[in-house]
């Protein structure tokens, strides 16, 4: 490896020597590499830009492919017209990875093949590392999240996941948009966290002398929102859980929140199908997802009750006290592991239980209010909440539900579970009136694992959390 960055080196040299500027400035386009290879003419005049992404020379000419963000096209050098010198140096100083700018005519090779004949080429940015050996299957999965930038150039699958990502967001906000709401942004640094269960991350600022968490939800700021007047809001928002990473969990993750005035968990149920459906639709083209080796039909959905589940597969009723819970879960041969259940460990025997039926997307309602300290409990069951839970491919991809808009039952419900500072504030504001409201949050990263058939997290970042590099 020593020798080939020696080498680089000397190019990069060259080009100084010859008067070559090996880290060019602005360079304009007539077109994009796909624009030119789907309108292909021949004879045509162009000027493209990309990566040299393979070179081979063939006696006094050389046959080199040139990448773009969406395509890759042929370029054919010859000392004629290139000229002797400008030819010598493309051949004795350009590699594989360097990125350059290229003028000529077009024509198709006795192959059939779209070929730019190159009469005039700029060098942009000289690459002084070579791409990783095999680079055209860069598999090595710590490589490719570590250097996510080796990742897409190895890899133009992966570009398109993240292509895919942005259009179902922007999609999405397209359709929020059109219905009224306001898109706004709440602060990701929290005085007191809340707004879901989670472990924050804890900083300090240092000119105010305070602890300060980042946001683990921006639920609270959104509802207060509600309180002054906004009937419509939702952010796409980060949002922080000092945890553990998994195949579905990052510790810095993506969200969708929508609150709206006058709904309820119903109006929700109505939105998030909205938005999932016309997302695959516009997107994806189709309605059936393939999500490893499952097809998930967005055509049907389903609505099953967490109470009824937990009645049949454990006999646990929704009065029964976490004790209660813990013995019957593991007389049943449930892992629960300590002495105590959390939210994510009913989620996985939700997950588990409903498994079967993970080929259409599947609402999970009628949740313990103990579980949901924010919602709205049923007026004919005050033991159950107002909620859902919607489970697509074996995965909780979003939440909503009926928000508890009483400031009395709510400071109730914080001081039940207060595991630290209640946020006295958002009390205040539910006290001056929230209208009746739906809430929901859907899960953007887990929605790209499924639209794209990622089968972690990981795989829909582009810069995911790791470990420190040894």
């Amino acid at each position: 490896m020593s020798d080939i960055l020696e080498t680089r080196h000397e190019k990069l040299d060259l080009l100084r020597e010859k008067g070559v500027d090996p880290f060019g400035g602005r360079f304009s386009i007539s077109s994009g590499v796909k624009e030119l290879v789907d309108d292909f003419k021949e004879g045509a005049k162009a000027v493209v830009a990309g990566r040299i992404m393979a070179k081979r020379k063939h006696g006094k000419s050389i046959f080199c492919d040139l990448r773009d963000e969406n395509a890759k096209i042929q370029l054919y050098f010859k000392a004629d017209p290139l000229g002797a010198d400008s030819f010598e140096l493309f051949d004795s100083a350009l590699d594989i990875g360097d990125i350059i700018g290229a003028e000529g005519e077009t024509f198709k090779t006795r192959t059939g093949e779209p070929t730019l004949a190159v009469k005039k080429y700029t060098v942009l940015a000289k690459s002084l590392k070579p791409l990783p050996e095999k680079w055209h299957g860069l598999k090595d999965v710590e490589t490719r999240y570590r250097q996510r930038y080796l990742d897409l150039i190895a890899n133009p699958e992966v570009r398109e996941v993240f292509k895919i990502r942005c259009d179902i967001i922007k999609n999405i906000r397209s359709i929020l948009d059109s219905k009224g709401y306001l898109e706004v942004e709440t602060p990701m640094m929290h005085p007191i966290p809340g707004g879901a269960a989670g472990k924050p991350f804890k900083t300090h600022h240092e000119a105010l002398d305070m602890d300060l968490y980042l946001r683990v939800a921006p639920e609270l700021y959104l509802k207060k929102l509600l309180v002054g007047g906004f009937e419509k809001v939702y952010e796409i928002n980060k949002s922080f859980r000092n945890e553990g990473i998994s195949t579905r969990h990052n510790p810095e993750f993506t969200m969708l929140e929508v609150y709206t005035a006058y709904g309820d968990c119903g109006t929700t149920m109505e939105l998030v199908r909205e938005l999932i459906t016309e997302a695959a639709k516009k997107v994806m083209g189709k309605e059936k997802l393939e999500y490893q080796g499952k097809t998930i039909d967005l055509t049907k959905w389903e609505t099953v009750s967490f109470a009824k589940i937990m009645k049949e597969a454990y006999d646990i009723n929704p009065d029964d006290d976490e004790k209660v819970w813990i013995s019957k879960l593991k007389k049943s041969g449930a892992e629960i592991e300590g002495k105590e259940i959390g939210r994510t460990a009913i989620l996985n025997l939700i997950a588990d239980l409903i498994e079967p039926k993970s080929s259409h997307p599947i609402f999970v309602v009628d949740i313990f209010k103990e579980l949901c300290p924010l919602a709205k409990a049923k007026k004919d069951e005050p033991l159950l909440t107002d909620r859902f839970e919607l489970f697509m491919g074996g995965i909780e991809v979003a939440n909503a539900y009926s928000e508890l808009n009483d400031p009395i039952e709510q400071r109730a419900r914080f001081e039940e579970q207060a595991e630290g500072e209640i946020d006295e504030d958002f009390i205040r504001a539910l006290e001056h009136g929230m209208p009746p409201a739906g809430g929901l949050g859907i899960g953007i990263d887990r929605l790209i694992m499924l639209f794209t058939d990622s089968p972690s997290i990981r795989d829909v970042i582009l810069f995911p959390q790791l470990r420190k590099e040894t």
